[in-house]
C-alpha cells in the first residue's frame, strides 16, 4: 500500500485531522460561498480541475487556468485556459474572486494580483491561500513561498483592503505533516515499519499545537481581501 493511497482511504474524521492544511482550505471555501449571494459572479483563478466548483453551486461560477500543472489532471471542466496575469474577462465583471494555492506557481505574483483585482467589482472580495512551509510541487511550474508579511505586501500593493491572514497551523502540526510525509519513501517491508515508526507520534503532535502561539512554522496562509467600493 502506497502513501498516496492510505491517504486516499483514510477515514474522513482522520483525514481532515492529518491534512489539516487540505481540511483549512475546505472549510474557508465553504465559508466564503456562504458568504455570496445567489447568483454571485464567481471566479475561480488557479481552477485546475475546478475541484470546488460544486461549492458555488447558487452561484455562477467560471473557472480558469493554464492547464500546464500537472498532466495528469483533467482540465476540461474549466471556462477558460489562460495567464492569470492576463484573462479574457472584462473589467470589475466578479463579485468574488478565490486564487488556492495558485500564487506560488506564477512567476509575477503581483501581476496576477493585479489582474484579479482588476476583474473584481468595487466591493468584491478575494478568497487567496499560499503555502509557507510546503514541499516542491508541479515542478518545474513552482516558484516562491510566502511569509505573512509578504503576502499583506502583494495585497496592499495591489490595491486591495480588508485584509485578513490567517495562517494555517503551527510548528507541531508541520512536524506531523513532515512525519506522514515520510512515508512516501518507504516501500516494500520498509514501508510498514515506517507506518509504526512514524505514524504514532504524527498523530499526537497535533495536539500541542497550541503551544506555537505565533505560527511561525505555518503550512501556509488563508487571506480574504475586499476591492474599495
Amino acid at each position: 500500500m502506497t502513501y498516496r493511497t492510505i491517504q486516499q482511504r483514510l477515514p474522513r474524521p482522520l483525514r481532515r485531522y492529518i491534512l489539516h492544511f487540505e481540511a483549512a482550505i475546505e472549510d474557508a471555501v465553504d465559508l466564503f460561498a456562504r458568504s455570496l449571494g445567489d447568483g454571485a459572479m464567481v471566479l475561480d483563478a488557479g481552477a485546475g480541475e475546478c475541484t470546488f466548483k460544486d461549492r458555488f453551486a447558487r452561484h455562477r461560477y467560471v473557472g480558469v487556468d493554464l492547464g500546464i500543472g500537472d498532466h495528469a489532471w483533467n482540465y476540461s471542466q474549466l471556462d477558460a485556459i489562460a495567464d492569470l496575469t492576463a484573462t479574457p474577462f472584462r473589467a470589475g465583471v466578479f463579485d468574488a474572486v478565490v486564487n488556492l494555492v495558485t500564487l506560488e506557481h506564477v512567476r509575477e505574483p503581483g501581476s496576477v494580483l493585479a489582474e484579479l483585482y482588476r476583474v473584481l467589482k468595487p466591493g468584491g472580495t478575494l478568497l487567496l491561500v499560499a503555502p509557507h512551509e510546503w514541499e516542491e510541487h508541479q515542478t518545474p511550474h513552482d516558484y516562491f513561498r510566502y511569509t505573512r508579511y509578504g503576502m499583506q505586501y502583494l495585497l496592499e500593493h495591489a490595491g486591495f483592503g480588508e485584509i485578513a491572514i490567517q495562517p494555517v497551523g503551527g510548528f507541531f502540526r508541520l512536524l506531523s505533516r513532515r512525519l506522514m510525509n515520510a512515508l512516501q519513501f518507504f516501500h516494500g517491508p520498509l514501508f510498514l515499519l515506517a507506518v509504526i515508526a512514524f505514524a504514532p507520534p504524527a498523530l499526537l503532535l497535533p495536539a500541542l499545537d497550541s503551544f506555537d502561539q505565533q505560527r511561525n512554522f505555518t503550512l501556509g496562509y488563508i487571506c480574504t481581501a475586499r476591492k474599495p467600493s
